[in-house]
């Protein structure tokens, strides 16, 4: 049984024509046009890239995070998940002001009022960083500094 499988596999990679010999004789492609539409970067949908920046941020890729939220806002700038999901990295990097910005707006794109007052993190959340910011703006004297 060895020796049939051998014999023909040898045949297979031998035979003028094979699949080796087709290979080599195959033409490179061009690279694509600039215009191609094959070839354009599609990007993912919001819900793919907040999942995709939940991951970074669960494993303290701050900066990966932030981009694949902000990607997910460019797709779908009323994606209010996106903001949350922003305001939580924003606030893990010590960007009080845009973590403040950020859960503001989640709440404005909820799509119910009923879904704003349910949101009792997000609500914790902008009472801690209202409380962070008002208390570095009296020991420091001068306003945050976006980082």
């Amino acid at each position: 049984m060895k020796w049939i499988r051998i014999a023909l596999m040898s045949i297979f990679v031998f035979q003028a024509g094979g699949p080796i010999i087709c290979a080599q004789d195959q033409q490179a492609q061009p690279p694509a046009a600039e215009g191609d539409p094959v070839r354009a970067y599609v990007s993912p949908s919001a819900s793919k890239s907040v999942e995709i920046g939940d991951f970074y941020l669960r494993r303290g890729k701050y900066k990966a995070a932030l981009s694949r939220f902000q990607e997910a806002l460019k797709t779908d700038q009323h994606y209010a998940p996106a903001y949350r999901e922003l305001g939580k990295v924003y606030e893990k990097m010590g960007s009080w002001q845009k973590a403040l910005d950020a859960y503001r707006r989640y709440l404005d794109e909820l799509p119910s009022a009923k879904d704003a007052r349910e949101a009792k993190n997000i609500h914790r959340a902008i009472a801690r960083l209202q409380k962070d910011i008002f208390a570095e703006g009296e020991t420091s004297g001068s306003q945050l500094t976006p980082k």
